[in-house]
């Protein structure tokens, strides 16, 4: 506990505040010593040096009204950042009510960023660097005698007896093959046909039309005797009652 007005050796505060010493507390003491230090403590005032010394150049005057500026700053800066969360809510909401995603959201800074890197100065001087670099290859006299050395070699070698030879080679080999395929689907339909027109083939289609009218005529029967019985109508029916 801190009492004021003790004899021991403390701590000097600078200005008007009182020397403070850090002694033991009894049992039973406690209330005289903390209305001394409620005392003690009221209406203390500060100095100017408590604060910090001013910075070098600047006059108490200048310090306290950068201060006060700095103040007003820093209000401004929180009442933007409030308005700053309401206006955020406020998109969110618009979002939703129109059905869209964060994905949505997405792909659109996408596209505005990309925009923004196309429409920028950087890349506006990158592509025509790039267009004037393309200019000076493509008239250089390497590219010139590269291209030209290139040409005459497609040339002979499209004249060459090899390349004339393979391309023929490769015409026949699909000629060939045209002529096979063509070949085998007729081979495929005379020999169908020739089954159809086989002995065994013709009595195998003779069984199965001679069963296939017996399981009409049977059904024809059957259902025939369902709708007329066998002598329901013919005879008159007997009275054998009794006299």
């Amino acid at each position: 506990m801190l009492i004021p007005g003790s004899d021991c050796s403390g701590v000097m505060a600078k200005g008007r505040s009182r020397c403070l010493c850090l002694v033991t507390m009894e049992r039973g003491a406690f209330p005289r010593a903390a209305g001394l230090l409620a005392d003690a403590m009221t209406d203390v005032p500060v100095d100017n040096a408590a604060r910090g010394a001013a910075p070098e150049g600047l006059t108490l005057a200048e310090e306290e009204e950068l201060r006060a500026e700095l103040a007003k700053v820093e209000e401004e800066i929180g009442t933007l950042r409030q308005v700053l969360a309401a206006k955020e809510r406020h998109c969110g909401e618009l979002k939703r009510k129109l059905g869209l995603t964060p994905l949505d959201g997405l792909k659109q800074n996408l596209s505005k960023s990309w925009h923004d890197v196309q429409v920028s100065n950087a890349y506006v001087k990158t592509s025509e660097k790039l267009g004037e670099w393309n200019d000076k290859v493509t008239q250089s006299d390497l590219y010139l005698s590269a291209s030209s050395t290139l040409e005459d070699w497609n040339e002979k070698l499209t004249q060459s007896e090899a390349y004339k030879k393979t391309q023929e080679t490769l015409s026949q080999a699909g000629q060939k093959t045209s002529a096979a395929l063509s070949n085998v689907g007729s081979v495929i339909s005379r020999k169908l046909g020739d089954m159809r027109n086989s002995a065994t083939f013709k009595s195998f289609e003779d069984r199965v039309g001679t069963i296939k009218s017996r399981v009409v005529g049977s059904r024809e029967n059957s259902t025939d005797g369902l709708h007329s019985p066998s002598g329901a109508g013919d005879k008159p029916p007997q009275d054998n009652a009794p006299f």
